[in-house]
């Protein structure tokens, strides 16, 4: 199933932090934060979002800084997951990062997301290190993966 993967607008930022406030794993910033990632205000920053019936399947948040990407989030809405929306927006992150001149993609993902874990293994994604007890509510430990511009995602 392809999905359509566009640039966030102000307009999506309500559905946006609704959806990241329903995930309890999903890390949890503040509306402006989403807002400036938006209007390209600061560090070079991307929100993707997907569109689904009934609101946003989901969004993907990335940044570079020097030549290393990030992928910092990808939150995806209970019903939508398993169908390649959390795919479509790890793609079109690691797209934008390869744009903006990153050798690598770098993430952190909880120990305990075994669907994310397998989903940015497809992506090629290496295991490069662990954080014990990184994030909390749940605790859980970070997996850091790398994908380097080696690999077919870059």
């Amino acid at each position: 199933m392809s999905h359509q993967v566009r640039a966030a607008t102000a307009d999506d930022l309500p559905e946006i932090v609704a959806l990241e406030r329903s995930l309890v794993e999903a890390p949890h910033w503040a509306e402006r934060d989403y807002a400036e990632i938006a209007a390209g205000v600061g560090i070079r920053r991307c929100l993707f979002v997907v569109e689904a019936v009934g609101g946003l399947a989901g969004f993907a948040v990335g940044k570079v800084v020097a030549d290393i990407g990030e992928l910092e989030s990808v939150a995806v809405r209970a019903r939508s997951r398993r169908l390649g929306v959390g795919r479509a927006l790890c793609a079109a992150v690691i797209e934008w990062c390869r744009k903006q001149g990153a050798s690598a993609v770098e993430l952190e993902v909880r120990a305990a997301s075994v669907g994310a874990l397998a989903l940015y293994q497809s992506l090629e994604f290496k295991r490069v290190g662990l954080r014990r007890r990184y994030y909390r509510e749940p605790e859980d430990d970070a997996v850091l993966m790398r994908l380097d511009e080696h690999a077919p995602g870059l």
